[in-house]
């Protein structure tokens, strides 16, 4: 069968609007890598963490900047699948789609178990697999009603997440700044002498791991750009705020954490909730575990938006050697439980 590389004549609609595309590309990175991960970071390299994440925020920019300027070229729901098929031709193209498409499906399940499990320690009455059954019928359920409702749910997660992030920082900042009335302020000891970096150049590099996947979920932003209306525009406008969100919500968020949290502390287990504990926030470590159960189920639906469509490209592309093809009322899904080897491969 001849591999088409185009894009398909049968698109899926517009519905997604700007304003949530924008506020996808806010929240997108936005997850528990964030609220729960940094702290594994700053055990791995101290406050020197800074580091790795000024490294791995200005790769993760010069990637959007140029997955940004393909999708506003040619939005179309295979994305990154799409652009390698053009330029290394169909089995690059099906291996890449695939192989994203299998990170989604797993990290479903991850986010799904990892939500339930975070909820679980307010509501230990709860199973488990009963709230991670619940929460992907649920987000399965929205996504196949309309694209429109999958991007209005992810518009209030965002929204959440960063309203979120910023509420943390000027506590933080009024924290460190010796505003809180009744606290002492922290200062900036843990950034001075041989404290900065404890483990040297090896702890930086080690904590590239965990910060690299707290960037995950990012490039959603050019998979939903098919399904936004004026998607050159919107697209743009959601990449340019990669840059100021990576340093004002990842880089001053962690600089806070490490700021306030003593080095091998556990406090670094929930860093979050440690530095509003400093603050003598009632309260805090049960509103942050709800803000990371928020941002899993965020990351889950954005995930389980991204591999549909994903799957939906590959379809129509002819990767599947059988593949069904639900067309609703209100957009396009491609069904299958067990989808085929790409026939490219």
């Amino acid at each position: 069968m001849e591999q088409q590389t185009t894009t398909s004549a049968r698109p899926l609609g517009a519905a997604l609007k700007p304003r949530q595309l924008t506020m996808m590309g806010l929240g997108s990175a936005i997850g528990a890598g964030l609220f729960i991960g940094s702290g594994a970071g700053i055990q791995a390299a101290g406050p020197a963490v800074l580091i790795s994440y000024l490294v791995a925020g200005t790769l993760i920019i010069l990637v959007m900047w140029a997955l940004g300027e393909m999708a506003a070229a040619n939005p179309d729901s295979g994305a990154f699948s799409v652009y390698t098929a053009k330029a290394y031709g169909p089995v690059a193209g099906a291996t890449v789609g695939w192989l994203w498409w299998i990170q989604a499906v797993v990290v479903i399940a991850a986010e799904a178990l990892g939500a339930a499990g975070l909820l679980a320690t307010i509501f230990p009455a709860l199973p488990v697999w009963l709230m991670a059954l619940v929460f992907i019928v649920v987000l399965t359920a929205v996504n196949l009603t309309s694209v429109k409702n999958f991007g209005e749910f992810e518009f209030w997660f965002a929204l959440l997440k960063v309203a979120a992030i910023v509420g943390f920082l000027l506590v933080g900042f009024a924290l460190l700044f010796g505003l809180v009335p009744g606290v002492q302020s922290p200062g900036l000891s843990n950034f001075t002498g041989e404290g900065f970096a404890p483990s040297g150049f090896a702890g930086i590099a080690a904590a590239l791991f965990v910060v690299a996947f707290a960037f995950g979920g990012t490039e959603i932003v050019s998979v939903a750009a098919a399904e936004t209306a004026e998607p050159a525009r919107s697209v743009k406008k959601a990449v340019r705020t990669v840059l100021w969100r990576i340093l004002v919500f990842y880089i001053g968020a962690i600089f806070v954490i490490a700021a306030v949290v003593p080095v091998g502390s556990a406090g670094l287990k929930s860093p979050f909730a440690a530095v509003l504990d400093a603050a003598g926030m009632p309260g805090a470590a049960t509103a942050i575990t709800l803000v990371a159960v928020a941002a899993l189920l965020s990351a889950l639906n954005a995930n389980l938006y991204g591999a549909s469509r994903m799957a939906f490209s590959l379809a129509e592309r002819g990767k599947h050697r059988a593949g069904l093809l639900l067309c609703l009322r209100r957009g396009c899904l491609l069904l299958r439980c067990w989808p085929a080897l790409p026939s490219a491969l």
